[in-house]
């Protein structure tokens, strides 16, 4: 089985729709999360801002290969991974992980753990705006 991956860093602001259709194959499964910047921080109060800053190359290398890995584990034919940085709004996409199948299971099940593999292993640094000030986080949000 021939692994299709797609990786893409950006620093502005993109429709997940458009970049969506324009990778997806006719694959008899598909499973996508498209996650936004929540409006409120860590702590429960109003977020003005996220930030996020990664380590160029490094953090693309890092997710193709868990990306790699998944499709395998899992039976699945491709992955797409679009993510965010720089400073976000509330409400703005920060990523899309979109993943390719014969079928559900598989897709979802891979598209779930790939999710969970670039929120805890991808080299991503997160802050926090409130008021004019930045706050490092130092974890991610729960499941």
């Amino acid at each position: 089985m021939q692994e299709k991956i797609t990786i893409q860093i950006h620093s502005q602001i993109f429709d997940p729709w458009i970049h969506l259709a324009a990778w997806s194959s006719q694959a008899a499964a598909l499973a996508t999360f498209v996650g936004r910047v929540r409006d409120v921080a860590q702590d429960g109060r109003p977020l003005d801002a996220f930030e996020l800053t990664h380590y160029p190359k490094m953090c693309e290398g890092v997710i193709r290969q868990n990306a790699q890995r998944l499709l395998i584990d899992h039976g699945a034919n491709s992955a797409l991974v679009l993510h965010r940085v720089g400073r976000m709004l509330p409400s703005e996409v920060i990523v899309l992980v979109a993943v390719e199948a014969d079928r559900r299971g598989p897709a979802q099940r891979c598209c779930m753990d790939l999710l969970e593999a670039i929120k805890h292993q991808a080299p991503f640094w997160k802050r926090e705006w409130r008021n004019g000030q930045g706050t490092w986080l130092s974890g991610n949000t729960p499941l």
